[in-house]
């Protein structure tokens, strides 16, 4: 099983503005990067609005086309959120596209009461688990991360796990950053996995402030990748191997 070479895109999105924000996207990777799989925050291509305005459906999606064109270009696996409108109910969904361009959705399934997301947009009710490169990975969005019955692991039959993997792509604010920060350990010390995450930095439209602290963490809890609070991609490498050895040495899995 191969390692997974993973990028954070860890920027300060533009307001509602998608062609600056898939502008920045752009600037900020750069042409040089080595990827297999790369994280966007949620909402990436307008930030967190209720604004169902700001939603398409997935057929017409420019989001979804700019995510295509990144995905082939990069030669790499991307999962973000956008704002997704059908028949009549808007979603913040989680797209996960590979580099052959197939798509595999998330709805999420906490939406954010203290925003008014519950008012706005219609909650998920299914879990996705996708494999990719040899690992199994669980998408999550945000608010999710506050709701460990979500993400469950557990040995299944053939002796593998339920998933190796968490990602959350985030809008996470400041002030409960210390929140931020105990969950995602909490999530990966008691599924024994790999948790990725990826929060955005700067100021939004409703003048609440983000501070990034995007991350990975490993099966233990601790923070293997860069500390961050600007503008940058964060580059991180994910190693099956490890993972393993720390599931043999503590074998907590197998007694759920």
């Amino acid at each position: 099983m191969q390692n997974l070479n993973i990028g954070l895109l860890q920027f300060d999105q533009a307001w509602e503005d998608k062609s600056l924000n898939y502008q920045k996207i752009r600037t900020l990777i750069g042409n040089d990067v080595n990827l297999d799989l790369l994280l966007l925050p949620e909402m990436f291509n307008t930030g967190f609005s209720m604004n169902t305005i700001q939603g398409e459906p997935m057929e017409n999606s420019t989001g979804i086309n700019f995510l295509k064109t990144l995905s082939s270009e990069l030669n790499c696996a991307i999962f973000t959120s956008l704002i997704i409108s059908e028949e009549k109910k808007h979603f913040n969904r989680g797209v996960f596209i590979d580099p052959n361009q197939n798509i595999q959705l998330y709805d999420k399934r906490k939406t954010f009461g203290l925003a008014g997301e519950d008012k706005v947009f219609t909650a998920g009710n299914n879990e996705t688990i996708i494999d990719f490169n040899g690992w199994k990975i669980n998408l999550q969005i945000c608010y999710d991360l506050r709701f460990p019955e979500l993400t469950a692991n557990h040995w299944l039959p053939d002796g593998s796990s339920k998933f190796d993997v968490i990602l959350y792509v985030a809008n996470w604010p400041e002030k409960r950053q210390e929140h931020w920060n105990t969950l995602l350990k909490a999530r990966a010390i008691e599924n024994q996995s790999y948790v990725v995450a990826c929060n955005r930095v700067g100021n939004d439209f409703n003048k609440i402030k983000y501070s990034g602290g995007s991350c990975v963490i490993n099966a233990v809890g601790n923070v293997i990748s860069k500390e961050s609070k600007k503008e940058e991609l964060i580059l991180t490498t994910i190693d099956k191997s490890k993972l393993n050895e720390i599931r043999d040495q503590l074998p907590f899995l197998k007694d759920r």
